[in-house]
């Protein structure tokens, strides 16, 4: 994970590259996201599918390897059409990867170790992903589409070297009845997923609209609002292991869940404040970081707790799905309520939604096995 993270560069300048490269408008670079998105959904949806029927591992080689390729070929796509159905064809393919890496974790992990299994996971993205935009931002476009597909591969090929493969038993009709039913089935579990989705939606202005607020109401110049957002991945590795070693089995893990909703609604409260200023700003970061930290390893210790081996996959792409339709929508929510009602209005709305999020998933605990 920490290679391939660390070879991210082509989906965080995709937008910039769109609209200086290609001189395309920035209502047809957004279409070219949500073609990313919605091809995310469907991966997500078929990547746990397949993980149940031919193996986590399976998956996750040929998902990296052919996204690398894919990535490439990216590079050499010309017209709005071409760059389009590629972007969707990415989404499809590469976030297969992430249910089948779910799944892979809760396999390889213990279940006393398990939520700091998924932190450990999440320390290496973040450590990657620090590295990636970073080395990006000094290549030329060039060269962004080959040094991301390249590691993509080698990823590919550091998974298959160091993981002995796991193959997924062929289950009979009758067996799954007997042992566990569809994840599409749970109601409880469909309920979580909504709330995680409206989480979801509120946490990721961070990456859509918080840096445009950062720009034109607080002023603050590129490099501040790089080194802002920087922070929130920082502060995850070094803090995050630790939180979560100190808090597993203390409390339900719905009950961190409800308290990381409600951090990252406040964080964003905090920007109403007539004080605002870099000050508050880092405070907010924080915050907001904070509230992930308590929330996304908890999220899976919860569907683990649901699943059954042979459903595992199901149940993680449920989780992908809901943060994948999350990432379709949430620049479009963000931006119209700026458009129609201002940036004040967007944080209150926001932190209502976190709130309400908040209190769903605490009536969880009753729930949780």
């Amino acid at each position: 994970m920490l290679v391939n993270r660390a070879g991210t560069m082509v989906l965080p300048f995709m937008t910039v590259y769109l609209r200086e490269k290609m001189n395309f408008s920035i209502t047809e670079a957004g279409w070219e996201i949500a073609l990313f998105g919605l091809g995310a959904i469907i991966g997500n949806f078929t990547g746990g599918k397949l993980s149940d029927q031919i193996g986590f591992s399976q998956v996750q080689f040929w998902s990296l390897f052919s996204n690398g390729i894919l990535f490439i070929v990216l590079g050499q796509m010309q017209t709005f059409w071409q760059i389009g159905a590629c972007m969707f064809i990415i989404g499809s393919v590469g976030e297969a990867f992430r249910p089948a890496n779910a799944a892979a974790i809760a396999f390889y992990s213990l279940p006393e170790n398990r939520t700091r299994s998924y932190s450990l996971n999440r320390l290496a993205i973040n450590l990657g992903f620090s590295i990636g935009p970073a080395v990006g931002g000094l290549l030329s476009y060039q060269y962004l589409f080959w040094v991301d597909g390249l590691t993509c591969m080698l990823a590919a090929l550091c998974l298959k070297a160091a993981l002995p493969p796991v193959v997924a038993e062929r289950k009979q009709h009758e067996h799954q009845e007997k042992t566990g039913s569809s994840a599409w089935k749970d109601k409880v579990y469909l309920r979580f997923a909504f709330f995680v989705f409206l989480t979801a939606l509120c946490f990721l202005q961070m990456f859509s609209m918080l840096p445009i607020f950062y720009k034109e109401h607080l002023n603050f110049s590129k490099p501040v609002i790089g080194l802002l957002l920087g922070m929130n991945g920082l502060v995850i590795v070094i803090i995050e292991m630790v939180l979560v070693f100190k808090l597993e089995g203390k409390r339900s893990p719905v009950q961190y869940i409800s308290i990381g909703a409600f951090l990252t609604g406040l964080s964003y409260l905090m920007l109403n404040l007539p004080i605002a200023g870099l000050s508050l700003a880092v405070c907010a970061m924080f915050t907001i970081t904070l509230g992930e930290m308590f929330m996304f390893p908890f999220i899976n210790t919860f569907w683990i707790s649901r699943s059954s081996e042979h459903n595992r996959g199901q149940y993680a792409s449920i989780y992908s799905m809901s943060f994948a339709c999350a990432h379709v929508l949430a620049p479009s929510f963000g931006s119209q309520v700026v458009q129609h009602s201002g940036y004040s209005v967007l944080w209150y709305a926001v932190f209502i939604l976190c709130t309400i999020a908040s209190i769903g998933f605490y009536n969880f605990k009753k729930h949780y096995r």
